[in-house]
C-alpha cells in the first residue's frame, strides 16, 4: 500500500490537471467549435490539449487574469457623459444668482439656461434682466395656480401687478416698513398698468390703557387722543413711481376678517379721501379710476371730482355702491362738462338723476351711464337715455365723416321728453 501521504499527492496532482485542462478548453472555443462542425475525428488529445506549466503560475494566478472588472453604475457607458457645453450651462444655472451672464451668452444657449432657471430667483436679479414669457409664466403658475393673462397683455405684467397688489392688501400701517412696496419700483415701474386692490387694512390697534380715578379731566381731551386712527396705506409716492399707471381699481375694507369684524374695518376716512385725490390729480396716465364699496359720501366724492376736473387722461369713473346724493352727483354733472369721460357708473347710490342732467346738456364724449339701483324718476332715466344716443350717433359719424360732422340733436332738434 502506498503512504496517505502520497495517495493525498495523487489526487491533488490529478484536480489540478483537470482544472487547467478544463479552463484551456474555455479559452479556445472557437477553436474546438471548428473541429466539431467539420465533421472529422478528432482524438481527445487534439480537443483538450495537455495543460501547459508556466514558472512562478499556479492556479489561482491564472483565475484572477481571467477576472472581469465590473463599474459600480450600472447604467454607465460612454454615451452618457455630457457635453462640456452642457457642463458650462448647469454651472451657469447653478451660480445665476451671484453671477448672472444671461446676455453674454449665445442665443441657443441662453435659452436653455432660461428652461432650467429657478422660479424662486430674487426679483433684483431677474426684473430687468429677463423678458422671456416662458419663465415668467412658470413663477406665475408656481405663485398663483389660478392666473390668466386676461388683459394684463404678457406674463411678465401678471406677475409684477399681482405681486404689487399682494404687498398693498397685507401692508399694515405703522407695523410694515413701507420700503417693502417702494423698492419694487425700480423693478416693476415699466410693467405695471393696473393697480386693483380689494383690502385696506387699518392699522393695528392696541387695548386701551386704563385710567385711574385721578386721572379723568373734564376738558374732553382724553377721549380725542385715544380715539384710534383708521388711515390706511397711501399710495401717494408708489402712483408717482409708476410713469406708465392706467388702471386704479380700489375697494377700502377688509375681507375675511371673520369673528373680528367691525364697521371700523370698512372706513374711509377724509385723510385717506385728501391723500387719494392728490395722488389722483398728480398721476396724469390715469384712463380708468374705480372707488367702489367704500361708503364714499357726498363730500369725499365732491373732494375726489374736484381733483379729476379737466384731467387729461381720464376716460371712466365708477364711484357705485356708495353712499352719494344729491351734492355729489351735481359735482358729477360738473365733471361731465369739464371732461373726456365716455363711461360713468354711479349705480347703487341715492337720487341724483336731475343734476346729473346739468352735465349731460354739454357733453359730447360720454357712451355708457350706469345708474342701476339707484332712486331716480322715469323722466330723468328718459332723458339721459336720448342723451347717450345723442353721443353714440354724434362719435358714429365722428368716425364715419369727421370732417363733415354735424351733431344730430343739432340737426332735428331737442325731441319731446313724453315721447
Amino acid at each position: 500500500m502506498l503512504p496517505v501521504t502520497s495517495t493525498q499527492e495523487i489526487v491533488t496532482s490529478t484536480t489540478s490537471a483537470r482544472s487547467r485542462s478544463f479552463l484551456s478548453t474555455q479559452d479556445r472555443p472557437t477553436t474546438a467549435g471548428q473541429a466539431l462542425s467539420s465533421g472529422s475525428k478528432v482524438s481527445k488529445s487534439s480537443a483538450i490539449p495537455p495543460p501547459v506549466k508556466s514558472k512562478g503560475l499556479n492556479s489561482g494566478a491564472l483565475v484572477r487574469q481571467m477576472r472581469r472588472i465590473i463599474a459600480e453604475d450600472a447604467e454607465w457607458s460612454l454615451a452618457t457623459v455630457p457635453l462640456l457645453t452642457e457642463l458650462c450651462i448647469q454651472h451657469i444655472v447653478k451660480n445665476f444668482k451671484n453671477n448672472p451672464i444671461l446676455k453674454k451668452l449665445p442665443p441657443q444657449h441662453q435659452q436653455k439656461v432660461l428652461n432650467l432657471l429657478s422660479p424662486d430667483l430674487p426679483l433684483a436679479v431677474t426684473a430687468n434682466l429677463i423678458d422671456d414669457e416662458s419663465y415668467w409664466h412658470r413663477r406665475c403658475v408656481q405663485r398663483w395656480p389660478v392666473c390668466h393673462l386676461d388683459s394684463h397683455g404678457s406674463w411678465k405684467r401678471v406677475f409684477f401687478e399681482r405681486h404689487l397688489e399682494n404687498l398693498i392688501k397685507h401692508f399694515i400701517p405703522g407695523t410694515t416698513d413701507p420700503a417693502v412696496v417702494l423698492d419694487l419700483l425700480p423693478l416693476c415701474r415699466t410693467h405695471v398698468r393696473r393697480i386693483r386692490v380689494d383690502q385696506f387694512l387699518p392699522p393695528v390697534q392696541l387695548p386701551p390703557r386704563p385710567h385711574s380715578a385721578g386721572d379723568q379731566s373734564d376738558s374732553g381731551s382724553e377721549g380725542e387722543m385715544d380715539e384710534p386712527t383708521m388711515d390706511h396705506y397711501q399710495l401717494g409716492d408708489l402712483v408717482a413711481g409708476l410713469n406708465q399707471l392706467e388702471e386704479l381699481d380700489l375697494v377700502y375694507g377688509v375681507k375675511d376678517c371673520g369673528m373680528n369684524f367691525e364697521w371700523n374695518l370698512f372706513l374711509f376716512t377724509h385723510r385717506d379721501c385728501r391723500s387719494l385725490a392728490a395722488t389722483l390729480k398728480s398721476c396724469q396716465t390715469l384712463k380708468i379710476f374705480r372707488l367702489t364699496r367704500s361708503k364714499v359720501d357726498d363730500d369725499k366724492a365732491r373732494i375726489l371730482i374736484r381733483s379729476l376736473l379737466d384731467h387729461p387722461a381720464l376716460e371712466e369713473l365708477d364711484l357705485s355702491h356708495n353712499l352719494i346724493g344729491d351734492r355729489g352727483a351735481r359735482a358729477a354733472a360738473k365733471l361731465l362738462s369739464h371732461s373726456h369721460l365716455r363711461v360713468l357708473s354711479l349705480a347703487n347710490n341715492q337720487d341724483g338723476g336731475k343734476q346729473l342732467l346739468e352735465g349731460m346738456s354739454d357733453n359730447r364724449t360720454l357712451l355708457q351711464f350706469d345708474l342701476r339701483l339707484s332712486d331716480i324718476t322715469q323722466e330723468s332715466e328718459y332723458l339721459i337715455g336720448q342723451a347717450l344716443c345723442a353721443n353714440r350717433e354724434e362719435a358714429r359719424q365722428r368716425t364715419l365723416n369727421p370732417s363733415h360732422f354735424l351733431s344730430p340733436l343739432t340737426a332735428k332738434g331737442p325731441e319731446n321728453p313724453e315721447g
